[in-house]
């Protein structure tokens, strides 16, 4: 039993060896097994190896590789039972004579995938093992090409220059060899040789004359002889003499010149001793080369060397260096000729510039002083003019009807005209300007039942009235720097007082210092008023009753007051004394009735009185052109006519006449003069009166080519026989230059579109100076608004000024593609007649605007407040806080967030309502005391008396944004205390 025992356990334990051998096979193949799957076979192993050592029937212990194995399902017939052995044993007997045969091996399902997968591992390895071989091998064979290449290239490099240097070497030893500099040397004396033999003299081709022994001196003419051949002989020894020299110079030189060479090459070589042998011996060639010169004839040998040499192609070939320095040359020498080129070309071109400008400033210069010459003869024939001026030849004086809209200026206008026009005639009265003139004979016929008490002189010629829709015409038609009108009617309704526009109209007035007569105007409205037709106002009161009397004199004595509010002393012009009239700061008052016609009498021969007594020096007729365009407009028939007011001179048919548009001056003849008959208005349609010549003051259609942008209000001038063009031009532009200055826009603001120049720069004027605050304009225009114009404007929505997307239209039509256009692209066209009611269109439409943006701001602006706590007044001390405060600076608002900045920053609240005495309030200003609730959302616990009590001040908590919303939108609800807090809270928060 022993030796079985003994067998088996020798079978295990060469079963327990081959499975070691199997696993350390496997594990150096598997050389890339992960250290998890290391733990996972350790974790199996540990088990396996335990329960194999409680095995008590196997008769032995078996070791971790077996146990490992047999867990695997990997065993040999050793490790089985007695069973087993027993027939392993009755095989082995049954085998005679063969030896023990292994045993087979029995590998389970997990063991094979474990075999399996170090096989595939493996084969990975190898696999990329094989890859990275051949990408060594190639990359390996790369380099090889490139070092064969490289070596190749170098070799033919060394090749060349062993070829170059054997060469050199050959030729010194030759004694031909020659630097660039010696065979120019070389080719240089050889030229000298040439010129010594062309010049005759004999150059022995060689070694020198043999002596002639034995020969006596012969006759005088033999001696002769000989002392020629001597001093021939001397010459040819003297050129001898200095070739040789030359000849030294050129070998010093060479010598020179071949050292410096030995010493670059032996810097250069790479193979520093051959180099170096070979320039040693190089030298041997020099002294032969010097010995020859010096010893042989010297002429001669140097010849024969210069005949001998041949000079290769190789030979010629220059140093790389200098082939560069003399590319380089060449291309410097054409580029300084093609700059030659372009600065010869630019030379010329300048030249005939500054020939150009020369001639165009001669030109200025000439057409300079005729404009200057031509404006001293203009000016000293106009002096010469005004002091032809008599009292004996006046002009009609200008009145200008002014007042405020529906007062009657028209209709009383219209009144004048019907003592002598029909109604029919006298109609088609439009919003425009026009002028009507009256004769003196109508003058005479309408005062001539008041003058039967006055005994009024009249002088004048007639009476120019022009008919205004506003006072804008007053202010802005000028000629040459003067007001149009001499004497004004400011129509006052008798009903209402003065009102806006006429306070404005009487302010104007009393700023140029323009005479003026006031009318009280619809008399015939007082209670009980009996007519009169077309009577003097006096006699007319006279037929009134009692009540009827007393009440005018109560609305007169009301519109004195009213005047005397605004600096004018006045009364009705019968009850004034001589005092009054001689006092320029009175004016008469005249009732009048524009519908009856009472006072229309008066109100005429009073201005005739003002013109004649107070104004006849500025009413002399002066024979300089006075001129001014009130309106450009077509007529049928006609084509493109000016209405021109003529104040003072002459105008003529045929006349060359100047006058102003935006693009210019323009130059026009005169084809034709026309006025409406006498009474009757400029822009009735009747047949008009053809005239040659046409005197001051008269109203009058002129008729031309090119005035289509004629502007209104500007003046019209004429070249006289002694003028020069260009002064008059010049003289015309001078008053377009001084309104464009007024025309000026800013870069943001709304568009202003006008009917006339004058409308337009009075409404300019109003925005930018009488309106508050002022309204920026960024554009301007006259005429009809078109759809261009609203394109023009609304760029300002793109520059973020939505507000300046405006069209201020006054007296103008629109277009109906501009207005749909203008819904399109966000623009707003206000339209008016009279221009208070287009301001306040926009400032309502700003106001709306304003608060929109005051609204939208709200929730970031944060008024400035300090507030102080009254102890004695804490209604709730925890959400919501309730206590009672004493602002002591600044504004406290609902909404405002409250802080203490003494504790850090704390964030009390935001306040969510005020009240004082029981009554809610959105404000508290400096030194109220109100009780206020504050709400904390985001710190719900904060509590009075806790993190804060009455010791501490609250503030108003600003920031950047809340202080920017201020300056925005604010700005007007802040007073300087106000903002002097600002920069202190800035101060304690460390805003910047």
């Amino acid at each position: 039993m022993g030796k079985k025992k003994g067998h088996k356990k020798q079978q295990q334990a060469a079963a327990a060896d081959d499975d070691w051998d199997i696993l350390n096979e496997a594990a150096a193949a598997n050389t890339e097994a992960t250290v998890d799957d290391v733990k996972k076979e350790e974790e199996v192993v540990a088990p396996t190896a335990a329960a194999a050592e409680n095995n008590a029937s196997s008769g032995g212990a078996v070791d971790a590789a077996a146990a490992f194995l047999a867990a695997q399902g990997i065993a040999t017939d050793g490790g089985g039972e007695k069973k087993d052995n027993k027939k392993k044993k009755k095989k082995k007997k049954g085998g005679g004579g063969g030896g023990d045969k292994p045993a087979d091996e029995k590998i389970s399902a997990k063991g094979k995938l474990i075999a399996e997968r170090m096989r595939l591992q493996r084969e990975a390895e190898e696999k990329r093992l094989a890859e990275e071989e051949a990408e060594r091998k190639r990359i390996e064979e790369i380099e090889r090409k490139e070092k064969e290449e490289a070596d190749r290239i170098q070799a033919e490099k060394d090749r060349k220059k062993q070829k170059q240097k054997e060469k050199i070497e050959r030729q010194k030893k030759e004694g031909t060899y020659m630097t660039k500099k010696q065979k120019q040397q070389a080719a240089l004396a050889q030229q000298r040789l040439e010129a010594m033999k062309a010049a005759g003299m004999d150059v022995p081709s060689g070694g020198g004359k043999k002596p002639v022994y034995g020969k006596k001196k012969g006759s005088s003419v033999e001696d002769k002889k000989d002392e020629a051949e001597e001093a021939r002989k001397k010459a040819q020894a003297e050129a001898k003499k200095r070739a040789e020299e030359e000849a030294k110079k050129l070998a010093e030189e060479k010598r020179l010149e071949e050292e410096r060479l030995a010493e670059e090459a032996l810097k250069k070589a790479e193979e520093e001793d051959d180099a170096k042998d070979d320039w040693e011996d190089s030298d041997s060639g020099d002294e032969w080369d010097a010995d020859s010169d010096a010893s042989g004839p010297k002429l001669d040998a140097l010849e024969k060397r210069l005949k001998q040499t041949s000079i290769d192609d190789s030979d010629d070939d220059e140093d790389l260096i200098e082939k560069e320095k003399r590319l380089e040359r060449e291309r410097l020498a054409k580029l300084g000729k093609e700059r030659a080129e372009r600065e010869r070309i630019e030379a010329e071109k300048m030249a005939e510039l500054r020939a150009r400008e020369e001639e165009e400033n001669r030109q200025l210069l000439l057409l300079t002083q005729k404009r200057e010459e031509g404006k001293k003869r203009r000016l000293e024939q106009e002096k010469a003019n005004l002091e032809a001026r008599t009292r004996d030849d006046l002009r009609c004086p200008i009145v200008v009807i002014m007042g405020h809209v529906d007062t009657g200026k028209t209709k009383l206008l219209d009144k004048i005209r019907k003592t002598n026009v029909q109604e029919g005639e006298a109609g088609g009265i439009t919003q425009q300007i026009g002028a009507t003139y009256f004769e003196k004979k109508t003058l005479l016929t309408q005062t001539e039942k008041l003058n039967e008490t006055e005994k009024f002189n009249l002088t004048l010629p007639g009476m120019l009235v022009i008919d205004t829709p506003g006072h804008e015409s007053f202010t802005n038609l000028r000629s040459r720097g003067s007001s149009l009108c001499d004497v004004a009617i400011l129509v006052v309704d008798l009903m209402h007082g003065l009102e806006q526009q006429t306070i404005e109209s009487l302010t104007m007035l009393r700023k140029r210092g323009t005479p003026f007569v006031v009318a009280l105007n619809k008399i015939d409205r007082c209670y009980d008023w009996k007519t009169c037709k077309d009577t003097p106002i006096r006699d007319a009161l006279k037929v009134q009753s009692e009540g009827t009397v007393q009440e005018f004199r109560s609305r007169a004595d009301s519109a004195k007051l009213q005047l005397q509010e605004q600096g004018v002393n006045s009364n009705i012009y019968w009850e004034m004394g001589d005092e009054d009239w001689t006092n320029s700061d009175f004016v008469p008052l005249v009732p009048t009735s524009a519908v009856t016609g009472e006072g229309v009498q008066d109100i005429l021969l009073l201005l005739c009185q003002i013109a004649q007594r107070k104004l006849w020096r500025q009413l002399m007729w002066c024979a300089n052109l006075q001129a001014t365009v009130l309106e450009v407009k077509a007529i049928d028939g006609l084509g493109m006519t000016v209405d021109v007011l003529v104040v003072n001179g002459y105008l003529r048919e045929g006349d060359k006449a100047v006058f102003c548009t935006l693009d210019g001056p323009v130059v026009t003849e005169i084809r034709g003069l026309l006025t409406p008959p006498p009474s009757r208005e400029m822009r009735i349609k009747s047949e008009y009166i053809h005239h040659k010549e046409i005197k001051g003051a008269l109203g009058v259609k002129l008729i031309g080519n090119g005035l289509e942008k004629v502007m209104a209000g500007t003046p019209v001038m004429v070249v006289g026989e002694y003028d020069e063009e260009e002064d008059i031009k010049q003289e015309v532009m001078s008053d377009l230059s001084k309104l464009q200055d007024k025309l000026s826009t800013d870069k943001k603001g709304v568009m202003v579109q006008a009917s006339t120049l004058g409308a337009l720069e009075a409404l300019l004027q109003f925005l930018r100076e009488e309106t508050k605050p002022p309204i920026p304009v960024s554009a301007i225009g006259i005429g009809t608004i078109h759809k261009r114009d609203v394109t023009k404007i609304s760029i300002m929505n793109e520059k973020g000024c939505p507000e300046y997307a405006t069209v201020l239209a006054f007296d103008v039509p629109v277009e109906r593609d501009a207005r749909e256009h203008a819904n399109d692209v966000n623009v707003r066209i206000f339209t008016a007649d009279i221009i208070y009611h287009l301001f306040d269109q926009f400032t309502r439409f700003m106001e709306q605007l304003t608060e929109k943006r005051r609204e939208d701001a709200a929730g970031i602006a944060v008024f400035p407040s300090i507030v102080k706590i009254l102890p004695q007044h804490v209604f709730n001390q925890k959400d919501p806080i309730i206590v009672g405060v004493e602002v002591v600076e600044g504004i406290l608002k609902v909404g405002t967030p409250l802080c203490v900045p003494a504790i850090g920053g704390l964030t009390v609240g935001v306040v969510t309502s005020i009240e004082c005495n029981g009554r809610e309030q959105e404000t508290a200003r400096k030194g109220s005391s109100v009780a206020i609730k504050i709400v904390n959302e985001t710190n719900p616990t904060i509590t009075y008396g806790r993190q804060f009590d009455a010791s501490h001040s609250l503030y108003s908590q600003l920031s950047r944004a809340s202080i920017d919303a201020l300056k925005l939108h604010f700005k007007d609800k802040l007073e300087n205390e106000d903002w002097r807090l600002v920069v202190k809270l800035k101060k304690v928060f460390g805003i910047i």
